[in-house]
């Protein structure tokens, strides 16, 4: 065989010396020109000689690597450091150096209580979410949170579902005093389950709709989610500067490259641009106490805190904005320069309900995937396969139900030993907080997101018989006082002087929930505390 055969049945042979003194492997001949060579071949081959053993399925690999690459096959000594990983990694199930037996986590909730719950390595923060969630025996749903807080620095944020805790927990500082936090938090899948058009406003994307002539907002926005990318971002921030007590305005532009600052107005001229910080290589935090630790302009600063910086404050990137809206804008922007597709993943997980962290898998009964929506209202029964229709009829059976509950509250009960029940049935309902002031109830809304219809009923401060509901609408609190009155001697409550009257504190916020009555915008997401 000579060599322009054997180019052609075999890929180019790797550029061996012994493959050059003469030594050959299985399938291929000694070079041409070299005949004394091959001598070797019946020789015994010696002690310091290698020999390159191909056989079996390893073989086949080998062949098949070196007929897909024209490159040299040199053997890797070291194919440990070719699985290199971030320091978070963005995957649940991606190799960690923390794998191995269990760990132990300590999780607080708002109150102060505290559970420590053995993970192991791969535990996300969505997982031990639901393991609270069980644990605690509350309601499950998408809100439920694992906040990362570090107090000493005075910043906080919201684990994404995705994260690993254990890998989290090992870059905090040894004998540090941070912790994580049991909590809802209403604005983490707000992009996803209001509207997006409010967290991206026209003046925060203007250089989009300026090379996008032909569209309008909602058009273009509806346009980057489609097609997975993320327009640039821009808007005024005040800079606190490295080392320095002094905050300076300047204009922002979030790119993919990074996060970039105007030194001359708004230009955006790149000899005007200076480099700040690159999002992907950092979590971005709410300061809890910007002012008192940052001499922050404003209650609304944030930073973007670098992997690698274990403590201190010398190599945080802090910002601040104008309002709690511009700040929520751009922390929502930078998660989805961050993190991209992966979020729309985490809350569709969230949707389907607590995920299965024993192996135990609940029962369910076969009854439970047979129920169909009926009408009796006829002389026999029929299915409702439309599901308007359906939607329609349950309104009608829930606005018969209230009728009916009013009614029945509104007969007398001999058996009524106080006078009137409806003093102390809220109590036992999860959106009722006692005795709570206003900066207490500010600062409980605010932590779990300030999100449009989040609320609480707590007691008045000022009238000792009267209630208050506290309402998110547009980023802002406002607070609608309840007070008791009486017709034909008969107790109720109302917000509008006595026009809309309820038997209790539970009719008034299940009619809100479903009615917008005199409030802004409809009753959605109730704060709560757990006990842990």
């Amino acid at each position: 065989m000579d060599l322009e055969a054997l180019e052609s049945n075999h890929s180019p042979a790797p550029d061996n010396p012994y493959e050059r003194e003469g030594c050959t492997t299985r399938g291929l001949t000694p070079l041409k020109g070299h005949p004394e060579k091959a001598d070797l071949l019946s020789s015994d081959v010696k002690r310091s000689q290698p020999l390159l053993i191909q056989s079996g399925r390893w073989g086949r690999l080998r062949d098949e690597e070196s007929r897909s690459s024209s490159l040299p096959d040199i053997p890797n000594p070291f194919p440990e450091l070719c699985n290199s990983s971030p320091i978070l990694s963005n995957t649940p199930n991606s190799s960690s150096p923390l794998e191995g037996g269990p760990h132990m986590v300590k999780v607080y909730s708002e109150d102060g209580t505290c559970r420590s719950l053995e993970v192991t390595a791969g535990a996300t923060a969505r997982h031990l979410c639901d393991m609270l969630v069980e644990k605690a025996h509350c309601l499950s749903d998408e809100s439920w949170s694992l906040v990362e807080l570090h107090p000493h620095l005075g910043l906080e944020r919201c684990l994404e579902d995705h994260e690993s805790v254990v890998e989290v927990q090992a870059m905090w500082p040894a004998g540090g005093d941070s912790k994580f936090i049991f909590r809802k938090n209403f604005t983490k899948y707000e992009l996803f389950r209001g509207s997006p058009y409010a967290l991206f406003p026209e003046d925060m994307i203007a250089g989009n709709l300026e090379a996008h002539k032909g569209l309008s907002h909602s058009e273009l926005i509806q346009n980057f989610l489609n097609s997975g990318s993320w327009p640039e971002i821009q808007g005024y921030l005040h800079m606190k500067e490295s080392g320095r007590k002094v905050w300076k305005r300047f204009f922002f532009f979030l790119r993919r490259s990074g996060l970039y600052y105007s030194t001359k107005g708004t230009s955006k001229d790149p000899r005007h641009l200076q480099y700040f910080a690159d999002v992907n290589e950092s979590n971005a935090y709410c300061l809890t106490q910007g002012k008192k630790l940052y001499s922050a302009p404003t209650e609304f600063g944030f930073c973007l805190k670098p992997y690698k910086m274990r403590s201190g404050t010398k190599g945080l990137k802090i910002l601040c904005s104008e309002d709690e809206h511009s700040r929520t804008c751009w922390l929502t922007a930078i998660r989805l320069f961050k993190y991209g597709a992966q979020l729309y993943k985490n809350y569709q997980i969230s949707r389907r309900g607590p995920q299965p962290w024993t192996d135990l898998k609940k029962q369910h009964s076969v009854s439970d995937s047979t129920l169909v929506p009926m009408d009796f209202s006829g002389c026999t029964g029929r299915v409702i396969e439309n599901p308007l229709e359906a939607l329609s009829v349950a309104l009608e059976e829930a606005q018969s139900w209230r009728k009916k509950t009013t009614h029945r509250y509104s007969l007398p009960n001999p058996c009524q030993t106080t006078p009137s029940s409806s003093a102390v049935i809220h109590k036992t309902q999860a959106w009722y907080h006692g005795r709570l002031s206003r900066d207490e109830t500010q600062r409980l809304m605010m932590q779990q997101g300030m999100a449009d219809g989040v609320f609480l009923v707590r007691e008045s401060t000022r009238n000792p018989k009267g209630f208050v509901l506290s309402l998110c609408h547009l980023q802002k609190i406002k607070h609608y006082l309840i007070l008791p009155c009486e017709e034909d001697g008969k107790p109720y409550f109302s917000m509008d002087d006595g026009q809309t009257k309820f038997v209790d504190l539970i009719q008034l916020v299940e009619f809100h929930q479903i009615n917008r009555g005199i409030l802004p915008c409809i009753l959605k997401h109730y704060c709560t505390c757990v006990a842990l």
